[in-house]
């Protein structure tokens, strides 16, 4: 019977080990693009100073408009995916949901369009997420984190099996 679940604890080890190998790989080399995505030039650093407090800033609905005036028609027509305030810097920056994924950077307070680009890390967010391969796909993440705690059991327990028969 412990020689069977032995033989099983191996295997399933060996296989989910190969398993999360892979997923781990992607997550990581993503994780670590991820954080140093403004040195490697994936995400834009648009310096601005604040004009005022939040309070003085244009309303959101305001900002949004001037995002969609800033971009091609079809972008605009894709949709406002997110808006990120930064009120100590004094800007917003509007992500369409278009494919190119651009990003229109704003100044708070007097609507200027500071910066339109596209926003290089997202594919990287995505992919890391694995929000990429669609809504079920989020759960890739999910069980790349099982798979290493059930690797790290089976292992330790395939360690410990031989020196508990002394």
């Amino acid at each position: 019977m412990i020689r069977r679940v032995a033989r099983w604890m191996f295997r399933g080890h060996l296989w989910l080990g190969i398993l999360a190998t892979g997923m781990l790989v992607v997550m990581a080399v993503t994780g670590v693009l991820l954080n140093h995505k403004r040195a490697l030039g994936l995400m834009p650093d648009v310096p601005n100073q604040a004009e005022g407090p939040l309070a003085g800033a244009l309303p959101l609905a305001a900002l949004a408009e001037a995002a969609e005036a800033a971009v091609p028609p079809e972008t605009a027509a894709a949709g406002v995916d997110r808006m990120d305030v930064r009120p100590d810097d004094g800007l917003i920056k509007v992500r369409f949901g278009d494919r190119r994924v651009l990003e229109v950077t704003l100044d708070l307070h007097s609507g200027e369009v500071l910066e339109v680009g596209e926003r290089n890390d997202v594919f990287l967010q995505k992919l890391h997420s694995g929000e990429i391969f669609g809504g079920w796909w989020v759960l890739l993440s999910d069980a790349a984190a099982v798979l290493l705690l059930a690797v790290l059991v089976s292992g330790y327990w395939l360690w410990l099996y031989p020196r508990s028969r002394v």
